[in-house]
């Protein structure tokens, strides 16, 4: 029995020793494990989720899953369509539903590769609905399960579950003039996912039509074939007009459409919702500066409008989807009012505070009208965390039910009565579970993935609070090198973001990563949430407004400061690296602070905030014609002249969000200015680079500070 004891740890003991440094290569094709997206039957019994290639079914009654349907079967079905030649736009923030319960939870909706199905869930029976060659975009199911809504090209149509039969519900729609279709900026900056929504009692469909004849074009083409493509983007750069955006109610079986509200040019159509009569809708209007935000109700009919409630700010308002219209006319309420976003309930416009203290709620997770009770995610204790609590409507019996420290992620049955968990930490990979409302775990439908640990030799990651000069504080992540040895200096790579709506320095898993690749080739990594960054209180926040660039570096020179007081960083090798946001405030500090960084990559840099889009600049810098001087004073490239570090420039050229434009008229002032840079250029119609390519980058990058920062 010893014998055998001494054995099994030899075996552990030598598998390892073998595990394998992260390189930029196994960086590239890691893929972190992610929450599961579930979708719970409408009677709260069940739920499904895609697994790999399969859709897997769990009861929750039982406690037991299965295997649905291979996904593959269901698109080999399909009429795939055509091939446009050139690219289209769609934005990332553009969200489909590919699987929808039907409301009697006995079957599916699919849409697969442009066509639509039913599969029966008790027998895997699956009924195809559309074969066409053109896709039936955006599919929903009206509320009653009858018929289901979709968008052909850019026009609306619904279609009978029963008979097949169609109906028409937009005419005249175009690429410029989109019925039911949203465009690029209202996803990409409001999060707005769709332009159509049912009625409650699957009578009506309201939407939003786009007209973006005034908006600018950007001139993207592809290259990489032996012609060029022209594949031109509507890309509203800041200061210039924004879409035209209407909002229209059409009744389910076709007819004229009554237009009940528009966004003319200084204002945002932000949001649009129901009410449960399935006469009002409530729509959330902001103006273009986004510091005043009302919602409004609009009865359907007649067009009659009142206003519910109005939020300024002296700043911006941020705009989130945690409002819930309750029985008897009150409303649960998101809101920054007090400093910190929290919910507030009542009757509009008289709302009380629900939640208090220091510390952000970042999602309503689930509104037990029943029990009167609210399901909600925040970052108490730890703004590194996201923790799920419960509150009664009263505010009392708040109760904690999530329990280890990190990050939880939940999806609640529509009943309230249980919910899918995701657990995740810097340090533990994610383990999604069934639990009760209670928070008792009942069932695990995924387990951490502790293979990883075996093949890869993974560096823990420090948490660190940096104390500022005016008391601030920051939060920030450390990784020592392999094979750390005190006494010893290394070389640094500051990985910064920095910019507003974003945190870097959280508690929950990354895995196999650049930063662990860094570390594994001898550097020291470091990461630190400015003043700017979100989570920290809308102050924090708003330290950003109408400048960019001044603070952050503050803040990140303060984190550099006592990087060096540590003693194993060596001060003449220390590099900084970001993206987007992040290739901004590298460009920014490099030029700023020429004496504190040896070397620098900024990835898809902006350079220039006038050529960034309207929605999001505009939020944060105002209109360009009246804050001209911060708007210069924010963008590197006026700055060319003052770079004095090596620096490598990443960007795609058909960069959707952050144009290629940016880089361009960088590399054009820097070659002016007699400066040398280095220039790695992809191809992708798309802001992040992935696929096969991404390890050609990451190997790239590393080389390059291996080169600037080691001697």
């Amino acid at each position: 029995m010893v014998l055998a004891c001494l054995l099994a740890l030899l075996i552990v003991f030598a598998a390892r020793a073998e595990r394998q440094p992260v390189t930029p290569a196994a960086a590239a094709e890691y893929k972190a494990p992610t929450a599961p997206d579930v979708m719970w039957s409408p009677d709260g019994k069940r739920f499904v989720w895609r697994q790999d290639d399969t859709l897997r079914l769990y009861d929750a009654g039982g406690k037991s899953e299965k295997e649905l349907i291979s996904w593959k079967t269901v698109e080999e079905r399909a009429t795939e369509p055509a091939k446009p030649e050139a690219f289209h736009w769609t934005n990332r923030g553009v969200k489909e539903q590919p699987i929808q319960w039907l409301p009697t939870s006995d079957r599916l909706l699919l849409a697969a590769k442009g066509d639509l199905y039913l599969l029966t869930v008790a027998t895997g029976d699956l009924k195809q609905l559309t074969k066409t060659a053109t896709t039936e975009a955006d599919p929903k199911l009206s509320p009653n399960g009858n018929r289901v809504a979709f968008r052909v090209d850019h026009d609306l149509w619904v279609m009978d579950l029963a008979g097949g039969r169609r109906e028409r519900l937009t005419s005249g729609g175009t690429d410029l003039v989109r019925n039911g279709e949203l465009d690029w900026v209202y996803p990409e900056e409001l999060g707005l996912p769709t332009a159509y929504w049912w009625s409650p009692d699957s009578k009506r469909v309201a939407y939003l039509q786009f007209d973006l004849t005034g908006v600018m074009t950007y001139p993207h083409a592809d290259l990489t074939g032996l012609r060029p493509v022209a594949e031109a983007q509507r890309f509203p750069q800041a200061g210039t007009p924004n879409p035209k955006v209407r909002l229209g109610v059409v009744a389910a079986g076709g007819g004229r459409t009554r237009w009940l509200a528009e966004a003319g040019p200084d204002d945002l159509l932000a949001r649009v919702h129901w009410m449960a009569d399935s006469n009002v809708l409530a729509v959330t209007r902001l103006n273009r500066v986004q510091n005043r935000m009302q919602m409004q109700t609009i009865e359907a009919g007649t067009g009659r409008m009142r206003e519910l409630l109005t939020e300024n700010d002296q700043w911006w308002v941020n705009l989130k989807d945690d409002f819930r219209f309750l029985d008897g006319g009150q409303l649960l309420w998101g809101s920054e009012r007090s400093g910190f976003r929290h919910l507030y309930l009542g009757t509009p416009p008289d709302l009380k505070e629900l939640t208090s203290g220091p510390w952000e709620v970042t999602d309503v997770a689930c509104v037990d009208q029943a029990k009167r009770r609210v399901f909600f995610v925040s970052t108490e204790p730890d703004p590194l965390e996201r923790q799920l609590w419960t509150i009664g409507f009263d505010g009392s019996g708040k109760t904690r039910l999530s329990a280890e420290k990190g990050t939880h992620t939940v999806s609640f049955a529509p009943d309230c009565s249980r919910y899918v968990g995701t657990h995740s930490s810097v340090n533990e990979p994610p383990k999604a579970a069934v639990y009760s409302a209670t928070g008792t775990q009942e069932a695990v439908i995924r387990q951490r993935d502790s293979t990883v640990f075996d093949k890869f030799r993974i560096l823990p990651s420090e948490f660190v609070t940096v104390t500022g000069k005016d008391g601030a504080q920051f939060r920030a992540r450390l990784l020592k090198p392999a094979g750390f040895e005190a006494g010893k200096q290394y070389p640094a790579v500051v990985m910064v973001y920095g910019g507003p709506h974003a945190q870097r320095v959280v508690d929950r898993w990354s895995g196999v990563d650049w930063e662990q690749a860094l570390a594994q080739k001898g550097f020291v990594v470091w990461l630190l949430d400015n003043r700017g960054s979100a989570f920290r209180g809308h102050a924090w926040e708003g330290k950003l407004y109408r400048r960019f660039g001044k603070q952050e570096l503050e803040d990140q020179l303060e984190g550099i400061e006592y990087l060096k007081s540590l003693g194993f960083v060596d001060p003449k090798r220390i590099g900084i690296y970001g993206w987007s946001y992040g290739g901004f405030l590298t460009l920014y500090s490099l030029l700023n602070a020429p004496a504190q960084f040896k070397a620098g990559i900024a990835g898809a840099p902006v350079t220039d905030w006038r050529q960034y889009d309207t929605v999001y600049t505009e939020r944060y810098l105002g209109l360009p014609a009246e804050n001209e001087t911060n708007y210069q004073a924010s963008s590197p490239v006026h700055q060319a002249g003052k770079l004095e570090s090596s620096l490598l420039l990443v960007h795609n050229f058909e960069d959707d969000n952050v144009l290629f434009q940016h880089t361009l008229r960088m590399m054009d002032a820097l070659q002016k200015a007699n400066k040398p840079f280095d220039l790695m250029l992809y191809p992708q119609k798309a802001h992040a680079v992935t696929g096969g390519v991404r390890k050609h980058m990451l190997e790239g990058m590393t080389a390059f500070f291996e080169r600037e920062l080691k001697p």
